[in-house]
């Protein structure tokens, strides 16, 4: 099982940014978690704070992948762009969240880009990758 991982803007800074709301883990420490916990599975990595270079990323993601994991970070409130491609995209999609949203700002309670996948995480920081990857690994084994 191939699955990408794209983490939107700002969470470069994971570590420094607000560890309350975010955790502590940098986004390499959430990799090599994900990488230890689920070794059977190939995964590739992306970051980027430019909306139309995660679109590029998205739109690509089909060919080569099984599954994708999107953090689109800020652009979850957003981007209509980010939205319309993953709605493009067949594969099994799931959103995380590291921070828990329902307890966060009003203008954070609008997830456009969450309506574009089979579901979304939120509020368990690392964990909600982590529970990413099992809930695709569940998906794919009910479409096998």
């Amino acid at each position: 099982m191939k699955i990408l991982i794209i983490n939107g803007p700002n969470l470069n800074l994971l570590g420094k940014r607000d560890p309350e709301k975010y955790g502590r883990n940098t986004l390499k420490s959430i990799e090599s978690l994900l990488l230890s916990t689920f070794p059977d599975i190939s995964f590739n990595f992306y970051q980027s704070n430019i909306e139309g270079e995660i679109v590029s990323k998205i739109q690509s993601t089909e060919k080569e992948f099984d599954a994708l994991i999107i953090n689109p970070g800020g652009y979850a409130h957003t981007s209509v762009a980010i939205h319309d491609a993953l709605m493009e995209c067949k594969i099994p999609k799931v959103e995380v969240h590291l921070s828990h949203l329902a307890q966060r700002e009003d203008f954070r309670q609008v997830l456009i880009t969450a309506r574009a996948v089979n579901g979304y995480i939120s509020g368990f920081k690392e964990i909600s990758y982590l529970s990413a990857v099992f809930t695709l690994q569940q998906l794919l084994k009910s479409n096998a």
